[in-house]
């Protein structure tokens, strides 16, 4: 049992609903599964599903749990800072791929 450092830049979304109540409604929150350490007040980049960059969010809490199931869990919970502009996204979204989502040797 231990936690796990996410990347300090990047926040990606596992549940296109979880994506659509942050975009819609300025603040939402996602579970992620593991304790996971999220740093409280930082801006990161929100990526979808599909590892497209999306927008420039803030984590507004970290809460690692275990939950009823006895899984370890951790929810964040973020506000929407901004949308990223399409060039933002595309430049973004290169970048992740080669840093972090694409396929390493």
């Amino acid at each position: 049992m231990g936690f796990q450092t996410e990347f300090n830049s990047v926040c990606k979304f596992k549940s296109e609903q979880e994506l659509y109540e942050l975009l819609e409604y300025g603040r939402g929150k996602m579970m992620k599964s593991g304790f996971r350490v999220f740093p409280t007040g930082q801006m990161v980049i929100a990526y979808s599903p599909d590892n497209q960059a999306i927008a420039i969010v803030k984590i507004a809490a970290s809460i690692a749990e275990i939950n009823f199931q006895g899984e370890e869990v951790t929810q964040v919970e973020m506000e929407l800072v901004r949308k990223l502009t399409d060039e933002e996204a595309r430049v973004q979204t290169a970048l992740a791929h080669e840093m972090f989502f694409g396929v390493h040797s």
